[in-house]
């Protein structure tokens, strides 16, 4: 007597319409969080980029005060203010032609400078490295010498973030 069921020894090849719909959402899941994390990781450098532009223009400041001989007014704290820079000169080089110099925005940003910009730009900050956010001078304008704790200059996104520690 024949046996009329006979098995198959042979393996189906191929995926299911199921398999294949568990691997692409498996991927795009994956797609997204690196996404994700690019974004984050793009917000962390422009907050890094600007931190540094900031440190560059605060030591161009204090840097460019020390070269011509300018003192770096006293804390806040102990009764310090910002000073004009062409008024400051003035009182360290009393015998000096102010008409030569330049503007204190011009030493810090200009091309070679402390912070460097465009010649079309000088004196003025580069762009802000997010969208949206725009650079502040600390005091009056660029042109002033900040006192001791006073940042020359900040940004509109996170203040606290770019703020010197309160030291006591």
């Amino acid at each position: 007597m024949k046996l009329t069921n006979i098995k198959s020894n042979k393996s189906k090849k191929g995926i299911t319409l199921i398999e294949l719909t568990v691997v692409i959402l498996v991927l795009l899941s994956l797609i997204s969080v690196l996404f994700i994390g690019a974004r984050a990781w793009l917000r962390g450098s422009d907050r890094a980029t600007a931190a540094l532009l900031i440190r560059n223009a605060q030591q161009g400041m204090r840097s460019q005060s020390n070269i011509v001989g300018i003192d770096t007014p006293v804390s806040v704290a102990d009764g310090g203010v910002a000073i004009a820079y062409a008024t400051a000169w003035q009182t360290a080089n009393p015998n000096g032609n102010v008409a030569n110099l330049r503007p204190l925005s011009q030493e810090v940003f200009a091309p070679g400078g402390f912070v460097e910009v465009t010649t079309a730009n000088l004196g003025t900050p580069p762009a802000h490295p997010s969208n949206g956010n725009t650079f502040t001078p600390g005091s009056a304008d660029y042109d002033t010498v900040t006192p001791l704790g006073v940042l020359y200059m900040t940004s509109t996104i996170e203040p606290d973030f770019f703020a010197p520690p309160n030291v006591q």
